[in-house]
């Protein structure tokens, strides 16, 4: 929802569209910047492959509402970056970190993962394989 803050400091509906928080805008550019290319070479790996693709596709769908993009952007931001607390290239456990980050993101926004995210999920993994 649209919220400002009255000269009360209660908030108010405040008409007017928000633009992405700079952290938002900074994890879209990372995501897309690098999110084909780990899943491409990841894919094998990743039992939670459909889910990470169905948030993918959840997060850059313009009718998602701001704040589900938040989450998402930042969970697969998350993915994305080389830095962890879980190194990925640990057998077993290197994406366990990824993967509850994941599960905790899209068990907050699961309501906004529409069918066509998860057939387009789908159909980008038959294509892949």
């Amino acid at each position: 929802m649209r919220f400002g803050r009255t000269s009360t400091g209660s908030k108010a509906w405040s008409g007017k569209p928000r633009r992405p928080a700079p952290n938002v805008a900074e994890d879209e550019r990372v995501v897309r910047s690098g999110f084909w290319v780990k899943v491409k070479r990841q894919t094998a790996k990743l039992p939670f492959i459909e889910d990470l693709l169905s948030a993918y596709y959840c997060a850059f769908d313009r009718e998602t509402p701001l704040h589900v993009r938040a989450v998402l952007l930042g969970a697969l931001a998350y993915f994305v970056l080389p830095f962890d607390g879980i190194p990925d290239v640990l057998p077993l456990l290197g994406f366990t970190d990824d993967a509850a980050v994941l599960a905790t993101a899209m068990k907050l926004v699961i309501d906004n993962v529409r069918p066509e995210h998860r057939e387009a999920a789908r159909r980008k993994l038959e294509g892949m394989n």
